[in-house]
């Protein structure tokens, strides 16, 4: 299954952060880190501190939901990530954004994830990924790009080599 999962950071070495964490990903069992976007800038949302860099990786994975949201807080915990209260700056966040051809909804996990075409800084690089990408209830997502248009974002580059790369980014 293809799993797509949201990258951000605005505390400490971004870059280095945000490549460990795809290393980590690259590390989960039954799973395999198919692409990832270039790293995008944003301001917080609802929220102060630095800015954010951002990205977006896909992976397939034989990883149940549960499983692998567990796997992906347990990547956050490795990196220092607190959570003193809502939208805290954070040394890494990790998002299941969502899995693809499944719903899921229960009190850790909601799948989509319910913002994500809300938020510029995750609709931008999931479409660098999957441009024709739809989902049930919100149709193609190349349409909500207007509605996210204010919001402060720009192109920051690659973060790490496409496949048949021959290094990644050091």
């Amino acid at each position: 299954m293809k799993a797509y999962i949201g990258l951000g950071a605005n505390l400490g070495d971004l870059s280095a952060t945000l490549r460990a964490a795809l290393e980590a990903l690259s590390e989960l069992p039954d799973s395999r880190l198919l692409a990832v976007s270039s790293g995008w800038r944003s301001a917080p949302v609802d929220a102060g501190g630095p800015d954010f860099l951002n990205a977006v990786a896909c992976l397939d994975t034989a990883l149940a939901p549960l499983a692998l949201l567990d796997a992906l807080q347990a990547i956050e915990q490795a990196h220092g990530r607190e959570r003193p209260y809502r939208n805290a700056p954070r040394t890494l966040d990790l998002d299941l954004l969502l899995i693809e051809g499944q719903a899921w909804s229960d009190e850790r996990l909601q799948l989509p994830h319910p913002r994500l075409h809300e938020r510029a800084f995750v609709l931008c690089p999931l479409l660098e990924l999957a441009p024709e990408l739809a989902l049930p209830g919100l149709g193609r997502l190349q349409t909500h790009l207007a509605a996210v248009a204010d919001q402060r974002l720009h192109h920051d580059g690659a973060l790490w080599p496409q496949p048949g790369s021959a290094s990644r980014p050091g």
